[in-house]
């Protein structure tokens, strides 16, 4: 079974969708979202498969979402909007799939049968890493971590205090200490801080050589922590850990990773 979620702040609109997709079999809605903060709620607690993602929300909108979800909850995402056509030519040029209302019965099936592939790890994270793309290229946001070095002026001594972040036309800088933890799919990196979430171009290694293992700890193969934010560990399978941070974030430890947990549990205990 595919388990889906429904997120639209339109109470009609997730009515109607969960009409249509009654007919499918192999797939049961295990929540509806408002809005963007419910959807990541959803996400932890329901762990689905399928996302369906209203884009233009108030406060937090379809893409303030994908920027907060880490790789390891990834479900499968179907934008659903109500785009121009000059939208629609950038979803389809960065190989998402979309539905756009009113939605098409038949083009609802095959955006469901796409999503039947694409349901394990590997693939996420290669979804993922396509959908933060496409962020970048509709909100210009993008900043390679080499020039969000050089744009904070760092010295080039010790650690580097500061990331320079673009936000549409301006950027400004960020302090690392700030960071609550990042994560990453491919070439990109969402950066946590004060709340709000960064998106920066380059290698999760390279990041981690650059931060100061005395704050900073790896804990996943996609997911770094600020060790000082994090509240509490409790266990799961085959030796991992969750991790509740400040701000209801919940990560995953890892079992490669699992060495670390003395890092994080000194500060936690």
């Amino acid at each position: 079974m595919l388990r889906a979620l429904i997120v639209d702040d339109e109470e009609l609109a997730r009515r109607g969708l969960e009409i249509r997709l009654e007919k499918f079999d192999d797939l049961e809605i295990c929540a509806q979202s408002r809005n963007g903060r419910e959807a990541l709620t959803a996400v932890r607690e329901h762990s689905p498969d399928l996302m369906f993602l209203d884009v233009q929300m108030p406060g937090m909108d379809g893409f303030d979402v994908l920027r907060n979800l880490s790789t390891s909850n990834m479900p499968a995402v179907i934008f659903v909007t109500a785009y121009d056509e000059f939208a629609l030519k950038a979803f389809e040029a960065n190989a998402l799939d979309y539905l756009l209302k009113p939605i098409n019965d038949e083009r609802l099936a095959e955006a469901i049968e796409r999503a039947r592939h694409d349901n394990n790890e590997k693939q996420a994270n290669e979804h993922r890493s396509k959908l933060l793309r496409f962020v970048c290229d509709l909100t210009g946001q993008e900043l390679s971590l080499d020039a969000a070095l050089q744009a904070a002026s760092e010295s080039g001594h010790g650690y580097p205090k500061r990331l320079a972040i673009r936000d549409g036309t301006e950027t400004t800088c960020v302090d690392v200490e700030a960071i609550d933890w990042i994560d990453a799919a491919g070439d990109y990196m969402c950066v946590h801080a004060h709340g709000n979430t960064h998106v920066l171009r380059g290698t999760m290694k390279r990041l981690e050589d650059l931060l100061n293992p005395e704050t900073f700890v790896r804990v996943h193969r996609s997911a770094i922590v600020n060790r000082h934010r994090v509240k509490s560990m409790r266990p799961h399978r085959n030796g991992e850990y969750f991790l509740s941070l400040e701000g209801d974030t919940e990560l995953k430890l890892s079992r490669k990773y699992k060495s670390n947990i003395g890092r994080i549990a000194h500060r936690s205990s």
